[in-house]
């Protein structure tokens, strides 16, 4: 396979995931605002701004807005041109990688794809975002979910689907953790405790955002235990959206691109996604919280980073290494 189009399979499904992970994240803290209606501009800033945190996009945000409300935070994350990683920006960046690979990708993903965007350039989709973000949010969501379904039942799985799942993949783990990470960031309210109402409300919410919620209570029975909740979206190896069930599928992928058996490594790509693999097998989560849920969390994303350079470095080799940085955003 050409390198040009590994490299555009590889980020239309990156891209894709990454504005299904998006809208996830803005509907469950839409929804925790629900439950601390009479926050003031203090209470709406510790609410939101560590989704800009999470995104490390800090900096653009504040260039742009005022304050971390509820209304700038949204629309910074979900339409705002000048983010390039808003709903809509990666959704257009999906759009141009599947233009480029037409001929390796079928009519329908195309076509899925191709509406997706064009509806979110729209004044129609304005004004959802601004009425019902909640039906916003959804489209988003069953639209990304939609692509995945008609890829994998329109496309051969052969090299090209591999990079797909690879992106898909990757995306979804890094994002896994930086929905954690966002936890980690809320500060409780002043009188509250750890395992409190609240706290556990946003636990809650963490789980919500990775369709974790139902799956977590009917594998632990009701409770609602942070410990636990952190164990499920790291460490499970059987939840789709799990770190590890991820790097796992990741790790899969690259062997099967490059034909290697897994217990073995052909190239750097696959030795870091093993080494990770290696890693999350053998971790418990009292050693994580030991480490600092945090500090494992910001090692698991620079490693993912690391590979995700590799990957770049072995299968985009039509690139000079500076067009390469240049060429997709950076995750």
């Amino acid at each position: 396979m050409l390198s040009r189009v590994a490299d555009s399979l590889y980020w239309l499904s990156r891209y894709v995931e990454r504005a299904e992970n998006n809208a996830r994240i803005l509907d469950v803290n839409q929804e925790l605002t629900l439950d601390f209606k009479n926050q003031d501009l203090t209470g709406q800033r510790q609410h939101w701004e560590p989704i800009i945190a999470s995104l490390e996009e800090k900096e653009l945000f504040f260039k742009l807005y005022k304050d971390a409300d509820a209304d700038s935070v949204i629309r910074f994350v979900a339409l705002e041109p000048e983010n390039p990683n808003s709903i809509r920006c990666c959704l257009s960046a999906a759009r141009e990688n599947a233009r480029t690979v037409r001929e390796q990708i079928s009519s329908e993903m195309w076509e899925q794809i191709n509406r997706l965007y064009l509806y979110l350039i729209t004044d129609a989709a304005e004004n959802l975002l601004a009425t019902n973000p909640y039906e916003f949010f959804k489209f988003v969501v069953d639209g990304s979910q939609a692509f995945q379904g008609i890829t994998n039942a329109t496309m051969t799985h052969g090299e090209g689907w591999q990079f797909i799942q690879a992106g898909k993949s990757i995306e979804r783990a890094d994002r896994t953790s930086r929905i954690l990470d966002i936890k980690y960031h809320i500060l409780l309210p002043m009188g509250e405790q750890v395992g409190g109402n609240i706290d556990l409300v946003q636990w809650g919410a963490v789980l919500k955002s990775c369709s974790g919620f139902e799956a977590y209570l009917k594998l632990y029975q009701g409770k609602m235990v942070p410990w636990k909740v952190a164990e499920f979206l790291i460490l499970h190896s059987e939840f789709p959206r799990s770190i590890r069930f991820n790097v796992d599928a990741l790790d899969v992928a690259l062997h099967r691109i490059s034909g290697c058996p897994r217990n073995q490594y052909s190239n750097s790509a696959e030795r870091l996604s093993g080494r990770l693999c290696s890693d999350l097998d053998f971790e418990s989560i009292s050693e994580i919280f030991g480490q600092g849920l945090h500090q494992n969390l910001d090692r698991i994303q620079s490693r993912l980073n690391e590979v995700d350079d590799h990957i770049s470095s072995i299968y985009c080799r039509w690139m000079e290494p500076e067009a390469q940085g240049q060429t997709q955003a950076q995750s």
